[in-house]
């Protein structure tokens, strides 16, 4: 499809500042997970303001808006949920209301990732104004909730609740002006150690779930921390980019950087302080490269010699999320979250990179603010962090690529910013990117690597 790139260009930038308005009116409602009744409804205003020809808010609370009359659907997905602020002494401004310059947007979800919305939002419109909707299809642009408490969850729902499945779902997390085809997958995971209670003033008489958990905590932080050589008694996660112990995938590994483990949360219980602890137990946040499985992961605790060393008082287990939404509907599903990697030359991935080079080049753009953190770094990447697509494609296959302004460096961070020039750019691609998916070169053959679901019969 022949394309005037710079008649999108322009168009994008016409929306700079209904863009900037629309994402400050949507950091100015505080929507951390479970609570984005108010951000839904400032989405859904500006969404039938602009002339979609249908909005929508799904059970879980996802605001959906639709462009086209096509039965096939291309979807662009931004989560509208925010972290909290933490210590607000750590923020110059007011997280919710900030200020803006010439350059930037401050304020919590600039990045992560209401200007993603934005972006969306406005280059979904901009297809529309320049008739860019490919014949056949329809547009279709997510505000999922929820996804930092439960990444993905959202989508689990609009899959098997809402009965929607796009042909391809681009991300628009932050990118950091680049194009990225996957991410580590995630799981979180608690250790549950058993102990006997007894009056502190003679400890020897009870058995301390505590001094047992502070073993495990230790062989927990040895497994992230050590190598894996032949005498280490421990191997670290780092072993996976090694084809010794991962010969099918260390090269996908490499790509998406090893696995890690951090102890992330600790609990106990005893009768008082005068007593000795009679339970303990922690929370491991665990990321999963390619070649490991929630399976190997929960395996691999298991295996710690404290864990062994404790026998049947350690109950090694996987977290399930029940948190209702800001509607009050609860999807019940398991804190696992898929690793993913998409081929490169996958036709939905071919799309937005022919869409950057045409109208941007082959190299990371920006502001002059943002530059120094992109510069030498590859067009076509991936995430550090997990996004949505762990259930798109890590649980369905279906293919999922990203591109979202803003940087991962802002995403938890206080005084969080994004750059204007993202906002416009990303707009733009979305827009072009979508007519020139290349139909024609579809393939199932899309995944490089994909962990996949568990056996559990999630519905």
């Amino acid at each position: 499809m022949a394309l005037n790139y710079e008649a999108i260009k322009a168009a994008a930038e016409n929306y700079r500042a209904d863009m900037s308005r629309f994402l400050r009116a949507m950091i100015s409602h505080p929507s951390e997970s479970c609570e984005e009744k108010e951000v839904v409804a400032c989405i859904k205003a500006e969404m039938e303001k602009l002339g979609y020809d249908k909005v929508e808010v799904d059970g879980l609370g996802n605001v959906i808006g639709w462009m086209g009359e096509g039965d096939k659907i291309i979807a662009i997905d931004s989560h509208i949920d925010t972290v909290g602020i933490g210590n607000i002494n750590n923020w110059t401004h007011d997280p919710y209301e900030g200020y803006e310059t010439d350059d930037i947007i401050y304020g919590r979800g600039g990045s992560d990732q209401e200007g993603g919305m934005a972006s969306a939002v406005y280059g979904t419109k901009i297809m529309k104004d320049l008739n860019l909707i490919p014949e056949g299809y329809k547009i279709m642009v997510v505000g999922s909730v929820q996804e930092e408490d439960c990444d993905g969850m959202c989508w689990q729902y609009i899959v098997n609740k809402d009965g929607i499945r796009p042909e391809f779902v681009i991300s628009t997390e932050p990118t950091d002006g680049g194009i990225y085809r996957g991410h580590r997958g995630r799981m979180e995971i608690r250790v549950d150690v058993k102990g006997v209670s007894c009056h502190g003033s003679a400890p020897e008489r009870g058995d301390n779930a505590i001094y047992k958990m502070a073993d495990i905590i230790s062989d927990v932080r040895a497994l992230n921390n050590n190598g894996c050589t032949d005498s280490t008694s421990i191997p670290g996660l780092v072993k996976m980019l090694d084809p010794k112990f991962n010969p099918d995938h260390y090269e996908d590994a490499r790509f998406l950087g090893r696995g890690t483990c951090t102890v992330s949360q600790i609990f106990y219980t005893s009768p008082s302080r005068c007593a000795v602890a009679d339970s303990c137990a922690i929370s491991i946040d665990r990321r999963m490269t390619a070649g490991e499985t929630w399976e190997s992961c929960l395996e691999e605790i298991r295996q710690l010699p404290s864990v062994k060393k404790y026998g049947d008082d350690v109950v090694v287990s996987m977290y399930m999320y029940d948190r209702p939404s800001w509607t009050g509907e609860v999807y019940e599903t398991e804190c696992y979250f898929p690793t993913w990697i998409n081929k490169e030359s996958a036709a939905h991935v071919k799309a937005l990179a022919d869409a950057h080079k045409a109208m941007f080049g082959e190299e990371r753009i920006g502001s002059p603010s943002s530059m120094s953190t992109r510069e030498g770094r590859p067009l076509i990447d991936k995430w550090t962090f997990s996004t949505n697509g762990v259930a798109i494609q890590g649980r369905y296959g279906i293919p999922c690529v990203g591109f979202g302004p803003g940087a991962e460096s802002q995403a938890h961070a206080p005084n969080e910013i994004t750059w204007k020039n993202d906002l416009v750019t990303c707009a733009a691609m979305y827009a072009a990117a979508i007519p020139l998916y290349p139909t024609e070169e579809k393939s199932d053959d899309i995944t490089q690597f994909r962990a996949g679901k568990t056996n559990n019969d999630i519905k």
